[in-house]
């Protein structure tokens, strides 16, 4: 059964939840693009798993206090919400910018709230010669060359929106450049303090991804103390959008 409730953490902070399954807990974090665009990943989990999908303060018109600058930040939020449900061995489960969120929790968490990891093309880290695509800056073409393997197939023609939901994407825009735009899309420490965690991490990855390439999946497979890579082939940014049967494939073999 599917619940959408709306979480009050301050007087200033409510976070709107959406939970749905039964057994163990799991925190779907969305990238830039937003909830919908972890839906159907959330879907999927919820065959096996309690899942909780937030949305983000400040994306799909939700408020942003203005103390939360920095996604070590909504960590922290996280981190809080999950604890305060008492909630343990969680697997936390982030798309794009949902897996660098995902990652700051996991190097913060101190009370064993955090059981295991699936980071889908995460942002987050720095590579050496592979920058980090301006997803701020390119317009709809370049986005979706950047983002999709099929770019024709997934590229629109944001003069074709609705003004509702062009305003939603500005919206979600403007909150993204203001969380992770300086330094941009990456905490220069992080890379360097994921080998202090411990619990098991997968990173999935979609081999045409040239927003952030399968040699940050490496970079991270790499930091990580107990942590594998797994390619999908004919996938971008999004995988489990863009091949969802074989990026649920990789997920349901990794949590038997």
């Amino acid at each position: 059964m599917t619940t959408n409730r709306t979480v009050a953490l301050d007087d200033d902070l409510t976070i709107t939840l959406t939970e749905n399954g039964t057994g163990r807990p799991a925190l779907v974090l969305h990238g830039g693009g937003g909830p919908a665009t972890v839906a159907g990943l959330s879907a999927h989990l919820a065959r096996t798993l309690r899942t909780l999908t937030p949305v983000h303060p400040g994306w799909d018109g939700t408020h942003r206090p203005d103390r939360l600058t920095r996604i070590a930040d909504l960590a922290q939020v996280y981190l809080r919400l999950l604890r305060d449900r008492e909630l343990t061995d969680v697997l936390l489960v982030g798309s794009s910018l949902g897996g660098w969120i995902a990652a700051e929790m996991a190097v913060r968490d101190t009370t064993g709230t955090v059981g295991g990891l699936v980071l889908v093309n995460a942002v987050g880290v720095h590579v050496e010669g592979e920058p980090i695509r301006g997803v701020l800056t390119l317009d709809a073409r370049g986005l979706a060359e950047h983002a999709w393997h099929d770019a024709e197939r997934y590229h629109v023609d944001p003069a074709g929106l609705p003004s509702a939901e062009l305003a939603r994407r500005q919206g979600n825009t403007a909150t993204m450049r203001t969380l992770a735009g300086d330094p941009y899309m990456h905490d220069p420490e992080l890379l360097g303090r994921l080998g202090g965690v411990e619990v098991p991490a997968l990173l999935v990855w979609g081999e045409s991804d040239r927003i952030v390439t399968p040699a940050y999946g490496a970079a991270y497979a790499r930091a990580f103390a107990d942590a594998r890579l797994a390619l999908v082939p004919a996938a971008g940014h999004l995988p489990h959008i863009e091949q969802p049967e074989a990026t649920f494939a990789l997920l349901d073999a990794h949590l038997a």
